[in-house]
């Protein structure tokens, strides 16, 4: 048996460890005094700034407000700039928290927030009291205190404020040349909450390889939203006819043939691949229009799934979730993946049926992994296949 004993550090592996601790306090607190002058200086700009805005300088050389010439020729933004003059024009009504920002007690960002709020709440002002908040508080969780502070002090103001956020509420979809389409929205604080609250679960990543970035995974979180409304009937009905993909596809598409061309899908502006159809063809809710070869429409199908009824309640009991190894996406989030698609020939049969959620049983179709089932039943998933080109030589 091996005894154990404490492992002192050596005296140079000691001095080391305190030398580079000291360089760490004198790197701490040199910047946060760099910081701290950055404070001064924004306050020494607000006050500058709110002078320049009396002037009618601005207008002189043409520009529509001092905050637009500011934003133009001191490199900043509308926000910045705006929020320097609100500060310079109302620094009288905050001595105390003026003072405080020159003892390096607050920043400037804690000081645009009691200036906002002294602005909102007018008479009921008291800054004694958040000054001491804002003391002991982060400026964001500062921003946060001083919203229940409005409320209490002016409740119908902060309706009111609400009131215009919701209004103001906006989403606009543009869509580019190359059939990629940009969303950019501005939300309410409700609506913004809400969407979150949606995204977020989707959005987490799936499985111990799961490299997306949060932006890649946040827009994946998006569609799938979107898929699995289409798929529950959850998007509002048009008369009688519930709203579904519409994919306009020739038969050799969506057998993936060589030369055939590419399907059309409703609201998109480019055409989409043959593997595409094949996914939304094995298990989804789309209306397909399968034309001949002189683009006569030749079958209208019903929207439908191709896995429904009992044998979609037998898959969801058996497989639970997504069966890609870590990823845990329950069956009401998946689509129903033929092993081997029903276009060439696979069957509903258990045996060859699969749960997938969106991304997974998009990487088998679109992004060209493999996935079977072993002998013992269980799933394998294979990586696509990387060909490096032929051999500079053959074989000695």
């Amino acid at each position: 048996m091996l005894a154990t004993q404490d492992v002192q550090p050596s005296a140079g592996t000691q001095l080391a460890f305190e030398e580079r601790s000291e360089g760490n306090s004198e790197l701490a607190e040199e910047l946060r005094q760099v910081l701290h002058e950055r404070h001064l200086l924004d306050l020494r700009a607000s006050r500058l700034a709110a002078r320049f805005a009396a002037t009618n300088e601005y207008d002189d050389h043409g520009f529509a407000s001092p905050i637009d010439w500011i934003r133009f020729n001191c490199h900043l933004t509308s926000t910045a700039a705006a929020d320097l003059i609100a500060v310079g024009e109302n620094i009288e009504r905050v001595p105390e928290s003026v003072q405080a920002v020159s003892n390096g007690e607050i920043g400037f960002p804690h000081l645009k927030t009691m200036v906002r709020t002294a602005n909102a709440v007018g008479a009921r002002f008291d800054e004694a009291s958040l000054l001491e908040k804002a003391r002991e508080n982060s400026a964001g969780k500062f921003y946060y205190i001083c919203d229940h502070y409005r409320h209490a002090a002016d409740p119908k103001g902060y309706e009111a404020e609400q009131t215009e956020r919701v209004e103001n509420r906006k989403l606009t979809i543009t869509t580019c040349d190359d059939g990629a389409v940009l969303i950019k929205g501005v939300f309410d604080p409700e609506g913004g909450a809400a969407l979150r609250t949606a995204f977020e679960p989707l959005a987490r990543k799936s499985g111990a390889y799961d490299d997306r970035s949060r932006e890649k995974r946040l827009g994946d979180a998006a569609v799938e939203l979107a898929l699995h409304a289409l798929d529950s009937g959850l998007i509002p009905q048009q008369g009688s006819q519930r709203t579904h993909l519409q994919v306009t596809t020739s038969l050799e598409t969506l057998l993936g043939l060589p030369g055939a061309p590419a399907a059309d899908l409703e609201f998109s502006s480019v055409p989409v691949s043959s593997k595409t159809v094949e996914r939304l063809a094995c298990d989804a809710s789309v209306t397909r229009i399968l034309l001949d070869s002189e683009s006569t429409v030749i079958d209208v199908g019903r929207a439908k799934r191709t896995i429904s009824g009992p044998a979609r309640k037998a898959l969801n009991v058996r497989d639970k979730h997504c069966v890609w190894t870590g990823c845990e996406r329950p069956a009401s989030w998946t689509e129903g993946h033929h092993l081997v698609h029903w276009i060439h020939g696979g069957t509903n049969r258990p045996s060859n049926l699969a749960l997938l959620c969106y991304r997974h049983h998009w990487m088998v179709h679109e992004g060209n992994w493999q996935i079977i089932r072993d002998s013992d039943g269980r799933i394998v998933t294979i990586p696509p296949t990387v060909t490096f080109g032929p051999p500079l030589r053959g074989p000695d």
